[in-house]
């Protein structure tokens, strides 16, 4: 058990390490959005809106990372590392490719988008200058999601966590510089749409570290694409095994987008106090996730490898520890949301109407670790099993599960008195937003409860 435990550690601390860059990244975005303007409801809107367009578009393409990983790690635990590098070059081609169609047809996407995106003129007019400049990031972006799940594949996470710490860092000090400026030295600053540019700028950093790390770590096996027909690798039973499961992967993402979207819609429709509210309560739920999600990347790699070396005794210990380690997390989480809550979001916004509308919303951070983490943990190790129909069908009753709840909360709302929150928030869109947050936890519930039924397919 001591050396399970210590390959767990190994892979998920660097992991958990760049992951804490993660959320810092979204928090500050929206703090510097809300410290913009002394109404900054609308911008924090603008990045909403603007960065659930890019949800619906990169969703889409999850699965380099997700399947680049699985299928990455099953080689690794073969020795057959000729076939992780067809895998690499399979993910990265079709990355370069998806990435000059989605700037080919990014203003047709936008224009679409708004057709069924209910906001208020201008967080539209916001979310729409923010998407036209982040979208030249394509590029970086999905090759990034490619290089990410190679690198974890390969039992690497210390490179996947240099790469993200480049991408994160950039992000953090470049969107506040770019959007706020430097006074000391003359430099205004871009205002709302540096936020934007400074996460153009992350990507391509990032893009060029991991190319430098695969250039200094692994030119051994990017020598033996000397000896491959890389046309090939675009062909035969594995590359159709690839876009299989990759088929699966794309429903999974599409469930995802319906939920995530809808929550986003759903709240900018109850108008921009809330769904500033919503933004912000979204960032501070997931916060706990960036942790947890470093035992599902252990889990992910080192399912895929003892899969892929035949070792049933090491792939149901890996799966007993890491639940136990992620389990862990979240009871720690539970004491930190219930201590620094608060504080937490005042951290997001100095605007007192959102704090007021928000502080009504904190309880919700009790229990999303607690429900959360079995859900993202079950993911991992999914993925290393490349068991691709489980998790395209976990995230469909995932889907029935939001909306079913959502609307029957809804109806019943409808035949009961609203009470009186004292807020500057109808009493009945509030209760309206605390059932849209009964309806995300409803679809986390869903698949714990399908992916625990099920786990007998990969054990």
């Amino acid at each position: 058990m001591k050396k399970i435990n210590s390959e767990i550690l190994s892979l998920a601390l660097p992991s958990i390490l760049a992951n804490i860059t993660v959320p810092l990244v979204g928090m500050v975005d929206i703090a510097v959005a809300g410290n913009l303007d002394s109404d900054s409801a609308p911008l924090i809107g603008g990045i909403a809106i603007g960065s659930m367009l890019f949800d619906l578009l990169y969703w889409n393409f999850a699965f380099l990372r997700v399947s680049t990983g699985g299928l990455t790690a099953q080689a690794y635990g073969k020795a057959d590392f000729a076939e992780a590098m067809k895998v690499f070059v399979r993910a990265v081609g079709i990355a370069a490719v998806s990435a000059l169609v989605l700037i080919a047809i990014h203003r047709l996407f936008v224009g679409a988008a708004f057709l069924v995106v209910d906001s208020s003129e201008q967080v539209r007019d916001l979310a729409s200058v923010y998407f036209n400049i982040r979208i030249w990031a394509a590029p970086a972006t999905l090759s990034l999601m490619a290089f990410k799940g190679w690198f974890i594949g390969m039992q690497d996470s210390l490179s996947a966590m240099i790469t993200d710490m480049v991408v994160n860092g950039v992000n953090i000090a470049g969107s506040i510089v770019l959007a706020m400026g430097l006074p000391s030295i003359g430099y205004e600053g871009m205002g709302f749409r540096g936020i934007a540019a400074g996460t153009v700028l992350a990507q391509y950093c990032g893009l060029l570290a991991a190319v430098l790390l695969c250039a200094i770590r692994y030119r051994r096996q990017f020598a033996l694409l000397r000896g491959l027909d890389l046309r090939a690798i675009f062909k035969g039973g594995e590359t159709r095994k690839f876009f299989v499961m990759n088929a699966d992967l794309v429903v999974r993402s599409l469930c995802f987008i319906g939920i995530y979207i809808g929550f986003t819609t759903i709240s900018a429709g109850f108008g921009d106090l809330l769904l500033a509210t919503g933004s912000i309560m979204m960032k501070l739920l997931l916060l706990f996730s960036y942790f947890t999600d470093g035992f599902a990347y252990a889990g992910e790699a080192m399912t895929g490898k003892y899969i892929g070396a035949g070792d049933k005794a090491g792939l149901r210990a890996t799966v007993k520890w890491t639940f136990i380690w992620s389990m862990g997390i979240a009871a720690a989480f539970v004491f930190i949301y219930m201590a620094g809550g608060r504080w937490m979001l005042s951290l997001m916004t100095s605007d007192r109407a959102v704090l007021d509308v928000a502080d009504g919303f904190l309880p919700w951070l009790l229990l999303m670790p607690l429900v959360g983490c079995p859900a993202f943990t079950w993911d991992g190790i999914y993925i290393g099993a490349t068991a691709s129909r489980e998790m395209r069908n976990s995230t469909l009753w995932a889907v029935v599960a939001f909306f079913a709840v959502y609307y029957s909360g809804i109806f019943i709302q409808s035949y009961l008195p609203s009470p009186d929150f004292s807020t500057s928030v109808p009493s009945s869109e509030t209760v309206s937003m605390h059932i849209l947050m009964t309806a995300y936890f409803a679809h986390l519930l869903a698949r714990t409860l399908y992916l625990s039924l099920r786990r007998r397919r990969i054990l």
